[in-house]
């Protein structure tokens, strides 16, 4: 469940309606927060001294906190000459990509801004990003650590710099078409288009939306402008082994999104399913048990591995669909039934089609193995219904 609550900003002013651009041009700014109390009130401060003299500005924050971050947002926003809302959302789905997309849904404006709460991104490059992508006609626009006049200088520590670089050169190995022209993909500053946004395609976990955003949205055209990493105002980083985890999750959901990608994802689990399997018919007959059960026992094995890895791996977004035990049951079938069909297709290519064994059984593998992918994503997990943009997102009534 989310909350919603709304401070409205003074706009009398007439210097503060001034903009860089045209009126197209005003933003939203999204800010994910987490146990930020100690950083909004700066922040807020940082935006109203650099922003809607030169903007008209809006701020959303979307709030997973446990502490009093909210309170402190909307104190804070009383002084703003901006409207600031919070939704504070009870269950963090999808972590800190999945609120940043709750605030594109609530975002009023054509241009919107991500940045972080804890200070190190200058609100400052705001107009800047969102002028530069009307003069360039651009549908993203990256704050870049990685061009010249950027820097990383506010991350802490040697570790932090080079488990940046190296997550910076997989997602680009990864994706070199998607990412082409994109410097920084492990950016959390960015503005984007609303027409740009495609909520339904996107399947956000952790904190690298950018990623996400560049992969499954596909801006038409994507500029950079440098900036400088700033320190953190206050607290400390919400990085952790945890969230590296689920960003190698993210990675392998992405790079596994279109079929042919997908099916080859299948084949590669598939194989490591052997391990388990061997292992497991070795106990067995090592405990004295005779190889036609053990065999089929121990295929068992590597089926519950090979389910394991596609759950988590291939299928991540489509696990609703089914309870877990339904899902399990399907795929064990399906898997079973591939030992079954096999050795009738054997038969068939050999003595209808005249075929030799070798390339009898090699055909009748890859047979089996199509069905069963094919099988697997139709049976098991089939894909979701519905579509869903961000216009609607909006909540009609908000509680100020």
């Amino acid at each position: 469940m989310t909350h919603e609550y709304t401070v409205p900003g003074e706009l009398g002013d007439p210097d503060v309606r001034a903009a860089e651009v045209p009126e197209p041009g005003a933003v939203t700014i999204v800010v994910p927060t987490f146990n930020e109390s100690a950083n909004v009130r700066q922040l807020l401060h940082q935006i109203t001294e650099s922003v809607p003299s030169r903007l008209p500005c809006e701020v959303v924050f979307v709030d997973d906190s446990t502490d009093d971050t909210p309170e402190v947002i909307r104190e804070a926003a009383r002084d703003c000459p901006f409207p600031v809302t919070v939704l504070h959302r009870d269950e963090p789905v999808g972590g800190l990509g999945g609120a940043v997309v709750e605030g594109m849904k609530a975002a009023g404006s054509d241009w919107i801004v991500v940045m972080d709460g804890d200070c190190q991104h200058p609100p400052s490059l705001v107009p800047e990003l969102v002028a530069t992508g009307e003069r360039a006609n651009a549908g993203l626009v990256v704050a870049s650590r990685y061009i010249k006049g950027g820097s990383r200088a506010g991350l802490a520590g040697s570790y932090r710099v080079a488990v940046s670089r190296a997550a910076t050169w997989l997602t680009k190995s990864l994706f070199p078409r998607r990412l082409h022209g994109i410097s920084d993909p492990m950016s959390g500053f960015f503005a984007i288009r609303r027409s740009a946004v495609t909520a339904d395609v996107l399947q956000p976990l952790g904190y690298k939306i950018l990623l996400e955003l560049a992969v499954r949205s596909r801006p038409r055209r994507v500029t950079e402008v440098p900036f400088v990493f700033q320190d953190r105002f206050a607290g400390e980083s919400k990085s952790s082994a945890q969230e590296g985890f689920r960003f190698l999750r993210h990675l392998a959901g992405l790079r596994t999104a279109s079929p042919v990608a997908r099916m080859v994802g299948f084949g590669l689990i598939g194989a490591t399913g052997f391990v388990p399997n061997l292992l497991g018919l070795w106990a067995l007959t090592v405990f004295g048990m005779h190889y036609v059960p053990a065999e089929i026992v121990a295929n068992q094995f590597g089926v519950a591995w090979n389910f394991l890895l596609i759950e988590h791996l291939l299928f991540r977004d489509r696990r609703r669909h089914r309870r877990w035990w339904d899902r399990a049951g399907r795929f064990a079938l399906l898997a079973n039934a591939d030992l079954v069909l096999r050795i009738p297709l054997i038969a068939l290519f050999v003595h209808r089609f005249g075929m030799g064994v070798l390339s009898a059984t090699a055909l009748a593998l890859v047979t089996t193995f199509v069905l069963r992918f094919v099988g697997t994503e139709a049976l098991v997990y089939l894909p979701r219904r519905g579509r869903g943009g961000l216009d609607g997102g909006r909540t009609a009534g908000r509680a100020v």
